[in-house]
This record gives structure tokens, sequence and C-alpha cells, in this order.
């Protein structure tokens, strides 16, 4: 068959089959585990609500001084956004806020934005004024140069704004994909007897696999609940870190059901029944505007190659007579 002999048709077969095999054996263990990263981020958050933690203990019964051991990249540019007059975007807690819900949730990670939006618009400034003065013929006039300078430093200043956005925006797609099954587990946690704390980390757990961003945020918020001293700072911080308007249901929810003393699991119950008919109505919603997006790729896609099948023979005919 093909000029290849049997003998060795058969051992060339053998051979790809025990790389197959190899490889399928393997790759379990060189791909990466997806839980350590979240059980490692879990980890370092629940030492830096302790360290806080003993940081408020430590000032009530005295004064701690704290020497620091040279001088890291995020205070030389906290320095220099000093210098500029820019302390002022370094405590805006909207914008804190954003880039906690896009997943940048470091102490410097603000330091870093906004250091990185004024340094971007002057670095494309001047790499604008490079371009325009190594180009000797510059067709244009000194108004549109000015425009075009002015041009690349809003686009640099911008585009950091952008990135978290878009960040934020998807981080939140995933969260809504999973909030709803994660609720109903709650919901069966929280009736089986499990405290509210109890709940939290049993869906962190079964969680992990479908839906580790949201299983991070639920292991943040129980970790909060087993540091920190207010437990509704802690359901408060939930739903800002994600932004999500059913996670800031699920958190008043809570609140109000420890404050009013109401019973948590009848809570949860309604409050997961909102959200299968929320689901369900954005399922709906999707589906009754398929004809429409579907409408521009029918006649781009679609109609041309109909049009050639059935006009072009006779085209063809009579091009032919």
């Amino acid at each position: 068959m093909f000029g290849i002999e049997t003998p060795t048709l058969i051992v060339w077969m053998a051979t790809l089959a025990s790389v197959i095999t190899v490889v399928a054996i393997a790759l379990p263990f060189l791909q990466g585990n997806a839980n350590a990263e979240r059980i490692k981020t879990l980890t370092r958050q629940r030492k830096e609500l302790s360290r806080q933690q003993m940081d408020q203990l430590t000032a009530k019964g005295g004064s701690s001084i704290r020497q620091r051991k040279g001088q890291s990249r995020a205070d030389l540019m906290k320095k220099i956004l000093h210098a500029l007059k820019l302390d002022e975007a370094l405590t805006s807690k909207e914008l804190k806020e954003s880039l906690a819900q896009a997943g940048y949730r470091s102490q410097n990670a603000l330091v870093m934005f906004t250091f990185m939006r004024f340094s971007l618009a002057v670095g494309l400034f001047v790499l604008a004024i490079l371009v325009i003065s190594m180009w000797k013929e510059f067709p244009y006039p000194l108004p549109v140069k000015a425009l075009i300078l002015a041009v690349a430093a809003i686009i640099g200043f911008y585009l950091p704004k952008t990135f978290v956005t878009n960040s934020a925006q998807k981080r939140q797609t995933e969260l809504n994909k999973g909030f709803a099954d994660a609720l109903d587990l709650m919901v069966i946690c929280v009736e089986g007897g499990l405290s509210v704390e109890g709940a939290f980390d049993r869906v962190t757990a079964e969680i992990g696999e479908q839906s580790p961003t949201l299983a991070q945020e639920f292991g943040i918020t129980s970790a909060e609940l087993a540091y920190l001293g207010d437990r509704h700072k802690a359901y408060s911080n939930f739903a800002d870190r994600t932004g999500l308007p059913a996670i800031k249901s699920l958190s008043t929810t809570l609140v109000q059901s420890e404050k009013y003393g109401t019973p948590v699991g009848q809570a949860l119950k309604v409050l997961g029944q909102e959200r299968r008919q929320a689901r369900m109505a954005m399922a709906e919603k999707k589906g009754a505007s398929l004809p429409a997006k579907l409408t521009v790729p029918m006649i781009l896609f679609f109609l041309p190659p109909l049009f050639m099948v059935v006009i072009g023979p006779a085209a063809l005919k009579m091009m032919n007579q």
C-alpha cells in the first residue's frame, strides 16, 4: 500500500500509538494547576488581613516603628507623583474600586496605574515629537502638528484606563456566569445547617474548577469574615470588589438578615429564584436579538454564493452562446 511494506507500516503505527499514549499520560502532569494560583491568592489575602489586624492591635498598645530597607519602585513612583502635585489621583476611591474590579488589588496598584497613565502620555507625546522632527518633509502645517501631539498625549493618558475597564468588564462577565449556580449551592449549604462562613468556604471549594474567579472572590470574603471584626464590612467589600448588581443584592440580603434576624436560607432562596429568572430573561433576550444579528452575515456571506449557484449556470450558458 503506497509502496510501504506491511511490517514497516505496523512498526510506524505502533510507534505513533506509543507516542500518543505517553503524551496522553504526561499531559495532565505538564499542565499548570489552576487551583494552585487561586489558593496562593487566598493565602496571601489571609496573611494580609492577619497583618492588618496585628498592626491595629499594636497601634492600640503603642506606636510601632517600621524601618524600611531601601526604596522600592512604588515609593519612587509615589515621590514623582507627589513632586508633580498629583496626590489627589492617589486618593480616588472610585479609581481604586475600578482597579479592584479588574483584579489589581495590591497596595501599590493605584500608584503604578496613575504613574503609568502620566508616563505613557508623556512618552507618546515625546515619541510623536521625535517622529515629526525626523520627518523632514512633513506636509502639514503647525496646527496639524499640534493636533497630532495632543492626540498622542490623550491616547497615552486614556489607554491604561480603557485597558482596566475592559479587564473589569471581562472579569464581571466571568463572575456573572457562575453566580446563579454558586448562589443555589449556598442556599443548599445554609439550609443544610452550615453557617454563612461555612457556606462561603464550601462554595469556594466546590466551584473552584468551574469558576476560579468567583471562587477566589468567595474565598477572600470568607477570609475577611474570619479576620475582620465587622462582618458588614466584609459583605460590603465583596460587593465593591466585584461591582456586580447581583452580588450587591447578596451583600445587602446578608446584612439585612443579620440586622433584622430574618432567616438567611429563606432570603437566599428568594434571591436565587430572582437570579434564575434574570438569567432566563437574559437568554430570551439574546435569542430574540439573534435574527437581527444574523441579517448582515447572511447578506454578506449567504446571498452572494446563492446567487452564483442559481444565476451562474444561466449566465455562463448565455455567455457561451
